[in-house]
Parts: structure tokens; C-alpha cells; sequence
């Protein structure tokens, strides 16, 4: 098994949304710091632009063509939130296409490997950017998985503080893709109720956690222990991903939640157990995160527990009343008739 992978590229710095909490300097910031630590055994990459059919596998044309375009005008608005620069575009292209290749390292024998792009992706559903995303590339990246290496199972675990509303909508129906969510609710974008579990061949395939703010590591990590682990036993993934999200931090100015810096490694510690459980690779997508200090210290905590060579062992956790209750859930059918028979109580 080869070093992990650390894929990044210059243009995630020339996105520029003017004055905005998702700015270059969160990239600065986990570069430096990870530089601080000795690049912890890393081997750094630069990502290459995403292969149009495989951008064309989750967008539309008329989306894709809506952000070129818009960026080649000079840039502008697109909601409140999300804004975009000349550069915006080529940007998005390498976040999509770091996934892509982050996919492709770990299959390929990298021990993990973490696409650190910006902007971020999870809010962007198949034809509207959202929530300061334009193209969604975790979801780029398992259809790659999917389409491209031939795949038939993939687990994408989103800790982000915000609900990855856009990866939710892209596999609401498939029974390839298992999506966890864990959230803070309610908080934007407003979606992720513990009721939606998916749709035709996907229900019982869309799982999510809604938390509420305030809640800190003994929850967040008990879910990831309790709740995900097992679904994941079940499901048998064949790659894990992870949207790695950093604003459940207690820093972080854009939510409630109280997480910690030994939180995210300690949820990054049963992420690499619950791939290694399976035989699976695990890659990492960057997401949010605002406050720079936290973001980068969390950022590589995250490094360490997924690409040290030695795994550590994921701490034990008591398992918390929420985890218990979507545990109950899960069993009772309370979500839908269709879950409580995929996934048998723990």
C-alpha cells in the first residue's frame, strides 16, 4: 500500500466570491498547517480539470454551461449565498476532478487520500449551485467509481454541519450509493428530515442523522460508532467516501454544534475502521468550514487518524439517546416500512 494522497490545486485559490466565509484562506490555512507538521507523510498531487462525461454524469449541459458562461462574462451572483469570479469555473473543475482522482488513488493502492479544493460541493444539486457550491464532487467522484472502475457499492458518510442536500437529491433513488448524513437541524438548507430515507430503488438507502445544534462529540462520534458502522456492515461498501465538513467545529461561526478538533479525529479514526472492516478504500472530500484555525488543526487530525501507517484504533464511545433513537427508528420502520427490512437492528 502506497502513501496517501493529498490532491490540491492553485485554482482553488483564484475563486473568489468577495467577501465571503468560504475564501482562499481556508485553503492557506490547511496547507500551512499541514506543511507545520511535516506534511505527515503525505504525497502531495495537483488535480487535473474533470472529464466532461464524467462532470455530464451527474450535470446537466445547461448547468455546466450556465457556471462557464457566467464566469467567462466577468462573474456574478447566482443565489444570496453563492456567488462566482472568472476563475470560479476552472476551480469547480478541479474539485470535481480531485474527487475523480482521489477515487482513482485509493483503488489504485494509496492508503487514503483527501481532495483539499474549494469551492465546496455537497449543496449543489444536478441543475442549481447552492450554498456557495457549484458542481457536487463527491457525487462526481462515486459515479465515477460507479461508471468508470466498475463499482456496484459505494458509501458516502457526510459530516458536514449543513445538510448535503445536493448529494441527497443525486442518488435519492439508487441502491448503488448508501448516503449518511449527519446534521444540525434546523439549520440551512433546511432539508434532511429523519423521514427521508429515498425513493423507488433507493429507499432504505438514504439515511439521515438530524442533530441538534449544540450537540458535541459524544454525540456526533456515537453516530458515526453506532449508527454507521452497522449500516455500513450491512451494506458492504466497496469504497467509502467521506464530505469532510468542519463546521460542526465549536469555532466555526456559520452553526451551533460543539465539535472538537479530537471529535473529527476520532470520526475519521472509525471511518478508516469501518473501510478497513469492509476491505474498502476511503477517500476524503473537503467541504466547509469557516474558522480557519479550527478547519486546519481538524483538517489534520483528520490526515493523521486516515493516512498514518499504523491505524489507530477507533475510540470507544458510549452509545448516545440519539444514536439510540435512530437506531430504534431504524428497526421500528418508523421511517418507512422498506428500511426497518434492508437494515435489521444492530
Amino acid at each position: 500500500m502506497s502513501a496517501p494522497v493529498f490532491l490540491h490545486h492553485e485554482s482553488s485559490l483564484h475563486h473568489d466570491p468577495g467577501p465571503h466565509p468560504e475564501r482562499a484562506e481556508r485553503i492557506v490555512a490547511i496547507e500551512r498547517e499541514v506543511a507545520a507538521r511535516g506534511g505527515l507523510g503525505w504525497e502531495l498531487r495537483e488535480s487535473r480539470p474533470v472529464e466532461r462525461e464524467a462532470l455530464l454524469a451527474v450535470h446537466p449541459l445547461d448547468h455546466i454551461r450556465f457556471i462557464r458562461e457566467l464566469c467567462e462574462s466577468g462573474g456574478g451572483p447566482i443565489d444570496l449565498d453563492t456567488s462566482v469570479s472568472p476563475d470560479s469555473y476552472e476551480a469547480a473543475l478541479h474539485g470535481a476532478g480531485g474527487a475523480c482522482m482521489a477515487v482513482d488513488a485509493v483503488l489504485d493502492g494509496a492508503r487514503c487520500a483527501f481532495s483539499v479544493h474549494r469551492p465546496p460541493g455537497h449543496h449543489a444539486e444536478p441543475s442549481r449551485a447552492m450554498g456557495f457550491c457549484l458542481f457536487n464532487s463527491i457525487a462526481v467522484g462515486a459515479r465515477w467509481a460507479l461508471d468508470r472502475r466498475g463499482l456496484s457499492r459505494v458509501l458516502i458518510l457526510d459530516w458536514d454541519v449543513h445538510h448535503g442536500n445536493g448529494t441527497n437529491e443525486i442518488f435519492h433513488a439508487s441502491d448503488e450509493v448508501l448516503f449518511v448524513s449527519i446534521h444540525e437541524s434546523p439549520l440551512y438548507p433546511g432539508t434532511g428530515p429523519a423521514g427521508d430515507v429515498g425513493s423507488g430503488d433507493g429507499v432504505g438507502y438514504t439515511v439521515n442523522l438530524p442533530v441538534r445544534g449544540g450537540s458535541g462529540d459524544d454525540v456526533w462520534v456515537s453516530l458515526v460508532a453506532h449508527v454507521v458502522a452497522p449500516l455500513a456492515r450491512a451494506f458492504a461498501p466497496e469504497l467509502v467516501l467521506v464530505s469532510a465538513g468542519y463546521d460542526a467545529h465549536e469555532q466555526d461561526p456559520l452553526a451551533g454544534c460543539r465539535v472538537t478538533d479530537a471529535g473529527f479525529a476520532a470520526m475519521a479514526a472509525w471511518a478508516r475502521a469501518i473501510a478497513a472492516e469492509a476491505g474498502a478504500p476511503l477517500a476524503v472530500s473537503l467541504e466547509g468550514g469557516y474558522a480557519l484555525g479550527a478547519l486546519a488543526r481538524s483538517v489534520a487530525a483528520t490526515m493523521e487518524a486516515v493516512g498514518s501507517e499504523r491505524a489507530p484504533d477507533p475510540p470507544a464511545v458510549d452509545r448516545h439517546p440519539v444514536a439510540e433513537a435512530a437506531l430504534e427508528r431504524l428497526a421500528a420502520g418508523r421511517w418507512s416500512a422498506a428500511l426497518s427490512r434492508k437494515w435489521a437492528r444492530p
